[in-house]
């Protein structure tokens, strides 16, 4: 199956034309080499992308006919995405909703403080 396909199939990308885009980028990989849309993926192969600045590393368990309902994706690759980078895409989240709009002018007294009881691991 073509690795565009397969990763739509999957439901990592909502429509073909995004999985084909990524693949133009050099956004995929499969065996660590970069992939074009029409690559062939087979049992065991590992694909790498990034998407929303987190990078997936998936392997392919098995090859679907056609695009498979959430509850089955699992019967059809093998996540093995480290933790730390969801709970680094999570921190980033939180590092904006704390970013101070422009023109706001200097912090006051309260803003100051509530900056200053921020604390960071």
């Amino acid at each position: 199956m073509r690795v565009d396909k397969y990763l739509w199939c999957v439901r990592y990308y909502k429509t073909r034309n995004m999985v084909t885009e990524a693949c133009k980028k050099n956004h995929i990989t499969v065996n660590n080499l970069v992939a074009k849309p029409s690559k062939e993926v087979f049992s065991t192969d590992k694909i790498t992308f990034r998407k929303d600045q987190i990078t997936y590393v998936i392997t392919v368990l098995d090859i679907p006919e056609n695009r498979v309902g959430p509850k089955l994706v699992d019967i059809y690759r093998k996540d093995e995405t480290s933790p730390e980078t969801f709970a680094h895409l999570e921190l980033l989240k939180l590092s904006k909703e704390d970013h101070r709009k422009t023109g706001a002018g200097r912090p006051t007294k309260k803003d100051r403080r509530d900056i200053d009881g921020i604390q960071f691991d």
